[in-house]
């Protein structure tokens, strides 16, 4: 084998390797090893590549490569590019890992500081009532609840000051990505 063989090998074993761990922890993202392999090769690839391509390179079927690719390009993990006289689909992937931080976590850090607020506004009310009931059990059990929820309101107050640092890059500051 001569050196040029010998050297692309190298790069397959190192793109792989790390297309590997890429693919086991693409579960924080929901995404399936098969799809976050599916990412690594579009991460490791210069150019876009269509699903004609992604299918030779991974031997799944279309159908799955397209679900695969939907949900990478509903993440933000890929994006659909355009190049002059190509009437394929063509994708790129992400390559900055904060990018994919930033567009997947944020979301998920605001829906969840909603959901869980929205229900505080509703149970408070309630439980400001039941401080007058005549059970002296319920009001203690009441008072008890009113301070874990203002426990969880002193969460989700700070949760959203770290997606808003987050999404406007003020965290870099304080945590700069060093290289």
């Amino acid at each position: 084998m001569d050196e040029k063989e010998n050297d692309k090998e190298k790069l397959e074993r190192a793109r792989n390797d790390v297309g590997s761990a890429l693919a086991k922890t693409m579960d924080l993202y929901g995404i399936t090893p098969s799809i976050g392999h599916l990412f690594s090769i579009l991460y490791f690839s210069d150019e876009p590549m269509t699903l004609d391509e992604l299918q030779e390179s991974m031997g799944m079927s279309k159908t799955s490569m397209s679900t695969g690719v939907r949900n990478l390009e509903k993440n933000k993990m890929v994006k659909k590019v355009w190049r002059k006289g190509v009437r394929k689909d063509l994708y790129l992937g992400e390559k900055n890992f904060f990018t994919h931080f930033i567009n997947f976590f944020v979301p998920m850090w605001r829906r969840e500081i909603e959901a869980n607020m929205d229900a505080i506004r509703r149970a408070e009310p309630e439980l400001q009532e039941l401080l007058e009931s005549e059970d002296s059990e319920i009001r203690e059990k009441a008072k008890s609840d009113l301070e874990k929820l203002e426990e969880g309101k002193t969460y989700y107050n700070w949760l959203g000051k770290l997606a808003d640092s987050v999404e406007s890059g003020e965290i870099f500051k304080l945590i700069p990505p060093e290289k």
